[in-house]
């Protein structure tokens, strides 16, 4: 049985994925510092409080367990604090890639699968956005995501590393069986703030812009289920450890779906009014995102389950009526 390292495993998409790896015959072992995740979201006994930036620490869990390969989803992720802080960006997500790409070197650990962004493409030229997009991004946490892209592939040239980068557009839902759930603090997600409004845990929620060159006139973007992400960091884990050649695949539905679309589903699954503020564009939201995920069909076999908004919403729901943490 292969044993796997998932670095963030106790976040939102993480620990969906721990899950997806131990109900497939992995062996799973989480480091998580905490700073965003939650202890209650990772089902595992082999799971170590410890920040990247701590080498020692990250030389122990290698030394304890027959590591195969490594999965890495930890990182900060907020853009707009990005941009006000870029250095904690750049150290966090930059800098402690290194510390992790040398121990796993270290222990001649060379297969990783990455947790990266749509983010790395920056204001789309075209829509739906394929791998071989220009990439251009307009923020730190964007840019620090494609240098880690480029740190892979110069390592996979020099170390003979192997890579599998995910170009994650926007993660949503919960798990079906409400276990496992999105909790930020701060919450900066559609779909979570829009079911916050019904609940009447926020007074409302604002809509940036109705005048967008879209049907509606509110922004597109590409909803995809976090079990859907989870099952295809699965199969790039598979398919590394198989010996296939590296590669970056973006991961969405192919579907854009509006700010009002999304409004007018909560709506619909929860049977209660969304209390909504209108106000004016936000700086750098592009009209349009969502993807043109053909590659990863191809070459992973996979295929989202989640194609309704309505089922996405739904998980959601069911999550916030009865959050676990």
């Amino acid at each position: 049985m292969k044993k796997v390292l998932v670095v963030g495993g106790a976040g939102y998409i993480g620990s969906h994925t721990v899950r997806e790896l131990s109900d497939n015959g992995y062996q799973v072992v989480v480091a998580d510092s905490l700073i965003y995740g939650h202890r209650e979201a990772v089902f595992t006994d082999n799971f170590y409080q410890v920040d990247l930036a701590d080498k020692d620490a990250l030389s122990n869990i290698f030394s304890t367990h027959d590591i195969s390969a490594v999965i890495h989803f930890a990182a900060f992720a907020y853009v707009g604090e990005s941009v006000i802080k870029p250095s904690k960006y750049y150290y966090n997500n930059v800098v402690n890639t290194l510390n992790l790409l040398d121990v796993m070197l270290k222990f001649n650990v060379k297969n990783i699968v990455f947790s990266s962004t749509c983010a790395t493409y920056g204001e789309p030229l075209y829509t739906p956005i394929d791998e071989s997009h220009p990439q251009n991004p307009v923020n730190p946490y964007g840019r620090s995501k494609l240098m880690i892209e480029h740190i892979f592939e110069d390592y996979k040239k020099a170390y003979g590393l192997n890579y599998v980068s995910l170009r994650y557009f926007n993660a949503a839902g919960c798990s079906r069986d409400g276990l496992l759930g999105e909790s930020h603090s701060p919450e900066t997600h559609l779909i979570p703030l829009v079911l916050k409004a019904i609940k009447g845990e926020i007074d409302n929620i604002t809509v940036f812009g109705t005048d967008y060159d879209t049907p509606d006139g509110t922004c597109i973007r590409d909803y995809i289920h976090v079990e859907d992400l989870a099952s295809a960091h699965k199969l790039a884990l598979d398919k590394l450890l198989g010996g296939s050649e590296s590669i970056c695949l973006n991961l969405g539905t192919g579907v854009g779906t509006s700010v009002k679309e999304i409004i007018n589903a909560a709506e619909r699954v929860t049977k209660k009014k969304v209390p909504v503020l209108y106000g004016k564009r936000r700086e750098g939201d592009p009209a349009i995102l969502f993807a043109a995920a053909q590659l990863a069909h191809d070459y992973l076999g996979w295929v989202p389950i989640y194609t309704s908004i309505d089922d996405i919403i739904e998980t959601a729901w069911r999550w916030e009526l009865n959050k676990r943490f």
